[in-house]
């Protein structure tokens, strides 16, 4: 077999207003200003000669990939094609088989990735704060409109930290992704969107825990290990699309295609959080 192509799709710039961890990238070098310690979510490879050709997707996380792959924009339609499935974590998979079109010997194809199962039922557990303070601070609540506005980040909340304050895992769970390179933080939401390190955490129901804005090499975990309920994870920063040191922390599901935050009930020790429904871009202080 003769590979043709090499494709991933992966946390790209912007994974925040949708933070587009699902935007399929091109066959070539990484985006600019992408951190080159930043792994794919998944990569494409299309195998074979003449007609007959296999679409194989390598997950490079740790954890379950939901991927769609279809033909790419201006190129001729394919049997079988648009085509969605899962894959499993740090599986390799030969999804479909493919002939090109008629009169054709070439097969362009585009690969979108999003993570988690689509199939998982999150449980209605409560979470430990993500930090250890004795006074909480919310700098934006849910449905905050500085950006809290999409279906990722809606039930998201930001707690202002000072930078280097340890984030601590708010659940147990596998740590399914990290980046950890980027430097800086800035509002040209074109530039700074995607460039928030981040530990991703995913629970035992499939659900997953995103805790981002984390200082420029201040992940202390690895992906798939294995974390605890209050285990240092990270170390608050201001990275990315930010206007001053904060913890963003948000727990997501795939909603098919597409990632949604959900509520999250958070105990600390002096009782559950409770948070406005704010429509104002900072929200106000959590109260036990």
């Amino acid at each position: 077999m003769i590979p043709v192509l090499n494709a991933w799709a992966g946390p790209g710039v912007n994974w925040r207003n949708g933070w587009h961890l699902d935007r399929p990238a091109p066959a070539s070098a990484p985006r600019d200003g992408l951190a080159t310690d930043v792994p794919a979510l998944a990569v494409l490879t299309l195998e074979g000669a003449g007609e007959r050709w296999q679409a194989r997707v390598d997950n490079r996380v740790a954890g379950p990939v939901q991927v769609e792959l279809r033909p790419a924009a201006g190129a001729a339609a394919l049997p079988g094609l648009p085509l969605q499935t899962v894959v499993a974590a740090g599986a390799s998979v030969v999804v479909t088989h493919l002939q090109p079109p008629a009169g054709s010997t070439a097969i362009r194809l585009d690969l979108t990735a999003v993570p988690g199962d689509p199939g998982a039922r999150a449980q209605d557990v409560t979470y430990q704060l993500p930090f250890d303070a004795a006074r909480i601070q919310v700098s934006q609540a849910p449905r905050g409109r500085f950006s809290h506005h999409d279906a990722e980040n809606r039930e998201a909340i930001d707690f202002a930290l000072p930078e280097g304050t340890p984030v601590l895992a708010a659940r147990a769970g596998t740590v399914m992704q990290v980046q950890a390179g980027y430097q800086g933080n800035g509002q040209d939401r074109d530039h700074d969107l995607g460039r928030a390190n981040l530990v991703r955490v995913l629970h035992e129901d499939g659900s997953m825990a995103v805790y981002a804005h984390l200082q420029h090499h201040g992940v202390l975990v690895r992906p798939g290990e294995q974390v605890q309920a209050g285990q240092r994870i990270g170390l608050s920063g201001n990275t990315g699309y930010s206007a001053a040191p904060h913890l963003h922390f948000a727990v997501q599901v795939n909603a098919g295609m597409r990632l949604r935050s959900i509520p999250a009930r958070i105990v600390s020790p002096h009782g559950e959080l409770h948070f406005a429904r704010s429509t104002d871009e900072a929200g106000p202080s959590a109260l036990p």
